[in-house]
Parts: structure tokens; C-alpha cells; sequence
């Protein structure tokens, strides 16, 4: 018996509960296999797969990377990056198992001749381990080698078998660059076998919002503009750019967490129920929601710059100050915006959303807050002293889901004190949470893309993103300060505050 058998064994909570399937015999190829992808996240994830039993017998990884390392070289190179960023404690048996069929290439697949290597070693690697010519392709590289490794595998089609895709962020910059990639890529792979990751999709309490919308029935009666008064997601983080100074330079708040991360998260919150709990009927619904989305007036953006400050307690510098940025640098570090989602379940409804580095503290969430009770029959000072109710989604540091409700405080007379009904994740479950790139390699292994972005998706995200950019041009001054372990510029509070609402501070 397993120790994650023996864990299960022990928490009654996970008696009863069907287990995962296990995915069919295949390869994973990984592009970039030598970079801090496949260190920190990938490695780590298929560990944690093969530990828990979730990877089929027949199951090989080829390595693909430019830097120079043997087969030996590589199984060290990936064990030490187990030992430093896996969840689990390293064993020996588990990882001897996995070992046996990793394989590495020295390759950069700028020309053509670089194939031959690669897809010798696949073959030979196939006929070893037993994997039935099923092959899934990792592309853990650089925006710019996107289309010659595509190009390359895109040829790479075995008889028998199935080949998937799995790409990584960004996927363009603008929408005009993610239709040409979009299209370059559908030229060679059909649209099922292509796996667009967003690892926030991968998150627990993310894939756990359309249960609690459509698993309880309490919820969709009130899940509308007649009792909901307006939505607040924020993606907060107190860390700065950190090496990523060229990378930032070019990509900005906006791009680089608005395009994917929030608007996803806005989609889930604010999408119809699908017809069934499959990739494209979900998918389908995301779409509506972001054709559905006003093209918002520069009234409701606001971009800013962190500049130097304190974030928790120690001294940090500016933007400007890091590596690799220009010391008359207008990128955006923070985003905030008053967005309108046009149907009729949320006709004039605000979503405010914002995303920013250097802020106060690391937090991912979504608020839903009610109207207010329309009227309080108690004798209270002030109507304020009887909170809206607010459903809060924690998505990160800490999984869970809160109600904020009014409760008399013990004692004489009526005194109204809000309280919260809490469930952590990690408390109700008594297990581990596994890691968004735990689920989302495991899905892509099992042919599942319903937390995998489409490529229509992608587009209308980026259609957005495009016109907000667009209105920045216009407005090259608009670009506002904030001190550095703050919660962003002051005019993103009178964005929100001139609706008589505030940010909520968690």
C-alpha cells in the first residue's frame, strides 16, 4: 500500500470518493526541459502525479533544451529540482520509477536538422517504455521559439496514436500577433488537441466556483443584478518583478495578469450555466460573457507605477529602480477598471477588478457583495452598522470560501456586529491541495480542456486588452505613482469611491 493510500485510509472525509482515471500509455515531451519552468513547476507536479499513483505504467518524459546534459546529467538535474520545490517528502521508489523513463535531447529546433535527434530519441524512447506513439508536447520556451518548435512538431504525427499540445503563456501580445499564432498553430494541430495554459484554472477554489454557483441551489436565484450590487475580484502581490525587468518591460500589469488571469476569473463568476460540465459547453459560455463585456472609457481605467516603499518591513525600491527597466520607464505595474458585462443577468452591475505588484499583501480573490437589506425594522445608530453581505472567494495564499453575515452581538438591547461562516480548503478536506500544474498536466495527459482556454476565448481577451491600450495612447500622462506596500494609486479608490463603494481591504 502507498503512503497516499495509507493518507486516504486515514481520512474518513475521502471515503467513498471515486478516484481519478489514469490516462492512457504516452510521452511527454517537454520544450525547454533545462529552464526554470520544468524546474520549479513541471518536474515537481509529475512527481507528485507518479506519487500519487495518477500516471499510467506505460508513461516516458524526453527533455528538450539547449543546454548540454546527458540522460544522467538530466535525471540529476530534475531530482534536485523535486527535492527543492516538490510538495512531498522525496522517495526513493517513486522517483527511481519515474526516472527510468526520462530522456534528454540537446536541441534548439531552429532549423530542421535539429528534428532528427528528437524525434529519433521519441521513437526509441516509445518502443522502451511502451507508450503506444501517444505523444503530449510541452512548450515551455520563450514566446519567439513558440513557432519553430510548432513548426517542427507539427509534422510529427505517428501511425496510431494520439498527439496533444500544451502551450504556455503569453499567447501574443496584442490580438493581432494571437491570431497569427492561433492560425499557425491550427495549421498543423486541430483545435481539440490544443491545451492553452492558464494556471489559475488550475486552482481549487477556481474550479470550485462553478459548484458553488451550480451545485446549490441557494445560490442562482440571487446570482443576478436584482441582488447583487456589484463584484470585486483582485490578483494583489507584494513581490516586485523580481529578474523579469526585460520580460515586464513589454508586457505590463495589463497583459501580463488582466488578459488571462482576472478576465478568466471574471468569466467563471459571471457566465450562464452550461448545458453539461464539458470543455465546450463551459468554453462556450466564457465566450458570451467576454463578447458581452463594454469597451470601458478611460474614465473607468487606471494604470500605475510602484515606486520606492516598504512591503512587509522591509525597504524595497522603485519600478524604475530594477533591472533591466528604463528610468523613464510608463510601464504599468497596477490595473484597475470599472467593466460592465451587457446581458441581462448583469445589465448595470460593476465588476471592479485590479491586479498589481508591490501591493500591501499577496492576495487572489473575488467578493460578491449584496444589496443591502432593504429595510431594517431595528433601532440602529446607522444603517452602516448592518453590513452587506458578501460572499468571498479566496483563491490564494489561502483556498476557501467566506460569508460575511449579520449577527445580534450577546447582551441587552440590539447591537448588529457582522460574522463569517469560513471553509478552508485544507480544514473541511484534511488534505492537501495539489498544485494548479498537478491538475492541469493531469488533464491535458487525459485529453480533459475544460480548463484549458480556446482559442476564440484568447482573441476576445486580447480584443479587450487592445482597446484599453488604445485609450492609454490617447492619455500618455495618465500613468499614476503608489508607494510600495500600499494598495495602488490613490485615484484607484476614487475610481471605485465615486460610486459611493470602496476596495474591500481582507
Amino acid at each position: 500500500m502507498t503512503e497516499s493510500q495509507l493518507a486516504d485510509d486515514a481520512n474518513p472525509l475521502l471515503a467513498g470518493l471515486a478516484g481519478p482515471r489514469t490516462p492512457d500509455p504516452c510521452a511527454l515531451v517537454i520544450f525547454g526541459a533545462s529552464g526554470d519552468l520544468s524546474r520549479r513547476k513541471l518536474l515537481p507536479a509529475l512527481y507528485a502525479l507518479a506519487r500519487n499513483g495518477l500516471l499510467p505504467d506505460a508513461f516516458a518524459v524526453l527533455g528538450v533544451g539547449r543546454t548540454e546534459m546527458t540522460d544522467a546529467g538530466f535525471q540529476a538535474h530534475m531530482r534536485g529540482a523535486i527535492e527543492q520545490h516538490g510538495r512531498f517528502a522525496f522517495d526513493e521508489d517513486v522517483w527511481r520509477e519515474l526516472a527510468a523513463g526520462m530522456r534528454y535531447v540537446a536541441a534548439g529546433l531552429d532549423d530542421e536538422s535539429a528534428g532528427g535527434p528528437v524525434t529519433d530519441a521519441l521513437k526509441a524512447l516509445e518502443r522502451e517504455r511502451g507508450t503506444a506513439g501517444n505523444r503530449v508536447f510541452y512548450l515551455a520556451v520563450p514566446p519567439a521559439a513558440m513557432e519553430d518548435v510548432v513548426a517542427a512538431i507539427g509534422t510529427w504525427r505517428p501511425a496510431g496514436g494520439w498527439r496533444r499540445l500544451i502551450v504556455e503563456k503569453p499567447l501574443g501580445h496584442d490580438l493581432a500577433s494571437a491570431r497569427q499564432l492561433n492560425a499557425f498553430v491550427l495549421e498543423r494541430f486541430f483545435e481539440s488537441e490544443v491545451f492553452r495554459i492558464d494556471h489559475y484554472l488550475g486552482k481549487e477554489t477556481v474550479q470550485n466556483l462553478a459548484v458553488l454557483r451550480f451545485a446549490n441551489g441557494i445560490f442562482e436565484p440571487v446570482w443576478n443584478r436584482q441582488f447583487i450590487d456589484h463584484v470585486q475580484i483582485t490578483a494583489a502581490e507584494s513581490i516586485g518583478i523580481g529578474s523579469r525587468g526585460a520580460f515586464y518591460e513589454h508586457t505590463g500589469a495589463t497583459r501580463d495578469i488582466f488578459q488571462n488571469h482576472l478576465l478568466q476569473l471574471l468569466a467563471l463568476t459571471a457566465m450562464e450555466p452550461a448545458a453539461d460540465f464539458t470543455a465546450d459547453a463551459v468554453r462556450n459560455e466564457k465566450v458570451k460573457v467576454f463578447k458581452s463585456l463594454d469597451r470601458p472609457g478611460l474614465e473607468q481605467l487606471v494604470r500605475g507605477q510602484y515606486g520606492p516603499g516598504f512591503v512587509e518591513g522591509g525597504e524595497v525600491r522603485g519600478y524604475r529602480e530594477e533591472e533591466e527597466v528604463a528610468s523613464e520607464s510608463v510601464t504599468e505595474t497596477y490595473f484597475a477598471a470599472k467593466l460592465y458585462v451587457d446581458n441581462w443577468r448583469w445589465a448595470g452591475t460593476p465588476f471592479y477588478v485590479r491586479c498589481g505588484k508591490r501591493l500591501a499583501r499577496q492576495e487572489t480573490t473575488i467578493a460578491i457583495q449584496f444589496k443591502r437589506a432593504p429595510h431594517l425594522p431595528f433601532a440602529l445608530d446607522s444603517d452602516d452598522d448592518a453590513r452587506p453581505n458578501v460572499l468571498l472567494i479566496h483563491i490564494q495564499p489561502d483556498e476557501g470560501v467566506s460569508m460575511t453575515l449579520n449577527a445580534k452581538v450577546p447582551g441587552y438591547g440590539v447591537t448588529i456586529r457582522g460574522v463569517n461562516m469560513d471553509f478552508a480548503y485544507g480544514g473541511a478536506f484534511r488534505t492537501d491541495l495539489p498544485e494548479a500544474y498537478e491538475r492541469l498536466i493531469l488533464d491535458a495527459l487525459l485529453g480533459d480542456a475544460i480548463l484549458f482556454t480556446r482559442a476564440d476565448e484568447v482573441e476576445e481577451q486580447w480584443a479587450l486588452v487592445d482597446a484599453i491600450r488604445a485609450h492609454w495612447q490617447a492619455d500618455p500622462d495618465g500613468l499614476a505613482g503608489y508607494v510600495a506596500g500600499s494598495w495602488g494609486p490613490s485615484n484607484a479608490d476614487a475610481l471605485i469611491h465615486g460610486d459611493n463603494r470602496s476596495w474591500r481591504r481582507h
